[in-house]
């Protein structure tokens, strides 16, 4: 598919209320669908709401009846399936001007990537990227694997002004249906704007999304597990980054 002057209205994005639907795994025994429609759509990208949570980086898989002029493969195919990388989420704010934590939705901006993920993603679906360029062969978009140095500088802005306190929190994660299906009531081993570690019995993998909430601080956030594993004394901790918001420290630092 090429693009010229004349198919400049390609290039703009689309109000076209398609049904998708969305595969997402999120860890390696983690997974969920969940049937939507889009917002807006481009042949590189769409746009859509979710009730589950995602992260800048993630992969996800589409399935839409795509219009054909807009596809970069498999025009003769029923459904355009595509895989795509999450490029923007922002949590749905309700009237009061705050997250909605009861019902959770998401708006989702993503970028098409191609007919196949890395192998990277296939041997762990945590796995983040970015984009790198834009294929001048197949007009989609090319990836990169976040690095050990890309991880590193994220760990570190995590670490800044992380105190060691403990907060009263309530762990819920989210099932295959968006739903909070396991609870626990536990407190963090310190905490910072951007994450926390907090001692857990909770079997959650690498890569699973998990609600926190404080009714101390009257706060809920979405976090992704980034890490499981015992410190000194054995106990197990979850290494957590909060994705759609930051923690707020002021009056307790």
């Amino acid at each position: 598919m090429k693009f010229d002057g004349k198919s400049r209205r390609m290039r703009e994005r689309l109000r076209l209320t398609l049904p998708v639907r969305v595969h997402c795994r999120e860890s390696v025994q983690h997974e969920w669908v969940e049937f939507t429609r889009l917002a807006d759509v481009t042949p590189f990208g769409a746009r859509f709401r979710l009730a589950h949570p995602t992260e800048w980086g993630r992969l996800l898989h589409l399935t839409l009846p795509m219009p054909r002029q807009l596809r970069c493969f498999d025009h003769v195919e029923d459904q355009y399936r595509v895989w795509a990388l999450v490029r923007h989420v922002r949590p749905q704010i309700d009237k009061a001007g705050a997250p909605s934590s009861s019902e959770l939705r998401f708006d989702v901006g993503v970028a098409f990537t191609g007919k196949r993920p890395p192998t990277s993603y296939l041997n762990q679906p945590a796995t983040l990227y970015d984009i790198e360029t834009l294929s001048p062969e197949h007009n989609l978009w090319m990836l990169r694997e976040e690095t050990a140095r890309d991880e590193e500088k994220r760990s570190s802005r995590n670490m800044e002004t992380r105190l060691q306190m403990a907060i009263n929190v309530l762990i819920e994660v989210f099932d295959d249906q968006g739903r909070a299906s396991e609870r626990e009531q536990t407190v963090t081993e310190n905490i910072s704007r951007r994450g926390a570690a907090v001692w857990t019995t909770l079997g959650v993998e690498r890569g699973r999304f998990v609600r926190v909430t404080s009714s101390d601080h009257g706060l809920t956030v979405i976090a992704v597990v980034r890490a499981r594993r015992p410190g000194a004394d054995g106990i197990q901790r979850l290494h957590l980054e909060f994705v759609d918001q930051q923690w707020p420290l002021e009056g307790i630092e």
